[in-house]
């Protein structure tokens, strides 16, 4: 299980996380910004709250695409579908609430091996559309 301090690494991905309580995990993140998009998802019963830090992010939230610049905060209601990712170098602040087991979630995603049934364990906080 993830603690507060720790970095995790994915393709084009770095992750710190900031705290993590039940009610609330705060995350940041800092994006290459060469990759695609992660795929369409959402979360059944989380919201998120994005705030740009650096850089320009791009989003697909219920298909509707834009750009977000440094500054600007952006929502994405429980079951929302989405998309998002660094419009080129971009870093993030971000928060889910309630936490669940996303700390767990990406521990897991951004490891070599998560297991063949990753997707339904975390099916309380993350599913693909």
């Amino acid at each position: 299980m993830p603690k507060a301090g720790d970095v995790l690494e994915a393709t084009g991905v770095k992750l710190r996380m900031i705290s993590i309580e039940a009610d609330l995990l705060e995350m940041e993140a800092a994006y290459e910004g060469t990759g695609p998009l992660p795929p369409a998802h959402h979360h059944p019963s989380q919201e998120e709250r994005f705030t740009v830090l650096e850089g320009r992010v791009r989003t697909i939230i219920a298909s509707e695409p834009r750009i977000y610049e440094a500054g600007e905060s952006f929502d994405v209601p429980a079951g929302t579908t989405h998309q998002m990712g660094g419009e080129g170098p971009a870093r993030i602040r971000w928060e889910v609430r309630p936490a669940l087991r996303t700390a767990e979630f990406f521990e897991r995603a951004y490891s070599s091996n998560p297991g063949e049934n990753f997707l339904e364990e975390f099916k309380n906080e993350f599913v693909l559309d």
